[in-house]
């Protein structure tokens, strides 16, 4: 199938063509013609299934057939969870906006940066891609008024409502206009999610790939490409942990790789021991700048930078393709942050590692993960491993 059988403009065809794209994912040939319909969609598609460019090609699309955005008065809105996330969808519609003859503007507004510059770029954006506490602090001061918003997209919607933007967004959809189209994707169906598609979906075309095996049972939609991905657990001490992950990296020359922590402390403490060992690291977490957080994970993504240190931030946050290892340093709380986790590597066709550092008080923990996943790790013993130097 081709993207033009899809109903999609020939400006738009070339500009895929012009990046190499030639044949439409599972998720997009069935979410790009009914969002081209108009119909309100509910989208279960895991990361990486190429959801983004469901909604941005045809919602450009429609932009050029529907009235240009007044001042200040945008009329594509896209929510997501994370400021990285903001960063990495404004890129997609950047891709695109060319192909347009340059006719429209993307701003992406989140917190981490000054206010004041996103409160002028907004003026005259026909599409802002924005964090809800963000867009909430702009329309209180009167830098964007959101009663000429014709289509709503919640991207991720899963990861907002888990991370507690229920009320934030309830406020935002009262201050948009009751015609509009709504999109709403997610990795998951959760109870939560259910009851917000029904107060903001009007007869919507549930679509929910069989190819991707996206079970709403399934705590994040792993699906077959979990098969993809080579989990392994080593049984080793609180006070080993460091020298184990060390030895891992660099007895086994693992090259960018993506180990995960629990708190903002562990992560720079994790980072700073890497680089005291002469490993080419940096770390990712709420606490830092936004322009380094920025900086940091795109040398990361570029290969430049051997190790990433993060939180749950970029559970999702982050899209490479071949990212070979992801590393569990320590476990997280839900066994759906787990599998997006490890979900970061095995992508794209090509198998990847996830290694996790289980102590014995974790053991628990993850004998519920592999319930939830429905799939057992094999665990190895680090005691016999010699960490001397490490």
């Amino acid at each position: 199938m081709s993207f033009a059988s899809l109903g999609l403009s020939s400006p738009l065809i070339k500009a895929l063509g012009d990046q190499g794209i030639t044949s439409p994912t599972p998720v997009q040939q069935e979410v790009i013609p009914a969002v081209l319909g108009r119909h309100d969609i509910l989208g279960i598609a895991k990361t990486g299934s190429g959801k983004t460019a469901c909604y941005v090609l045809p919602v450009l699309q429609h932009l050029q057939e529907d009235p240009a955005a007044g001042y200040r008065e945008p009329t594509v809105l896209v929510l997501v969870p994370t400021r990285e996330l903001a960063v990495q969808v404004h890129g997609v519609f950047e891709e695109f906006l060319p192909a347009l003859a340059g006719r429209f503007r993307c701003i992406a507004v989140h917190g981490g940066v000054s206010i004041n510059p996103q409160m002028q770029a907004i003026g005259k954006a026909d599409i802002i891609v924005c964090t809800p506490g963000r867009l909430i602090d702009l329309v209180a001061k009167n830098a964007v008024k959101l009663s000429s918003i014709s289509t709503l997209v919640l991207d991720e919607a899963d990861k907002i409502l888990n991370l507690g933007f229920k009320d934030e967004v309830d406020h935002i959809l009262t201050l948009l206009p009751r015609k509009r189209q709504n999109l709403l994707f997610s990795a998951t169906l959760s109870d939560d999610l259910s009851s917000v598609q029904q107060v903001l979906l009007n007869d919507p075309k549930v679509i929910q790939i069989s190819d991707e095996k996206s079970d709403p049972s399934d705590p994040a939609g792993a699906g077959d490409d979990a098969e993809l991905i080579n989990q392994l657990g080593y049984f080793v001490p609180d006070e080993k942990k460091g020298p184990l992950l060390r030895y891992l990296i660099k007895n086994g020359d693992l090259q960018q790789v993506l180990v995960f922590a629990s708190s903002t402390r562990m992560v720079d403490s994790i980072a700073n021991k890497l680089r005291k060992n002469n490993l080419d690291v940096a770390a990712v977490h709420s606490k830092i700048s936004q322009t380094s957080r920025r900086d940091n994970l795109a040398e990361f993504k570029a290969g430049t930078l051997r190790v990433l240190v993060t939180t749950d931030l970029l559970a999702r946050g982050i899209d490479i393709d071949f990212l070979p290892c992801v590393i569990n340093y320590e476990l997280p709380r839900s066994p759906k942050d787990y599998i997006h986790r490890i979900g970061r590597t095995g992508r794209a066709g090509a198998p990847g590692d996830a290694i996790s550092l289980i102590s014995p008080d974790e053991m628990h923990h993850f004998r519920v993960i592999q319930k939830k996943m429905g799939k057992r790790v094999k665990m190895l013993e680090s005691e016999d491993i010699d960490l001397h130097g490490y």
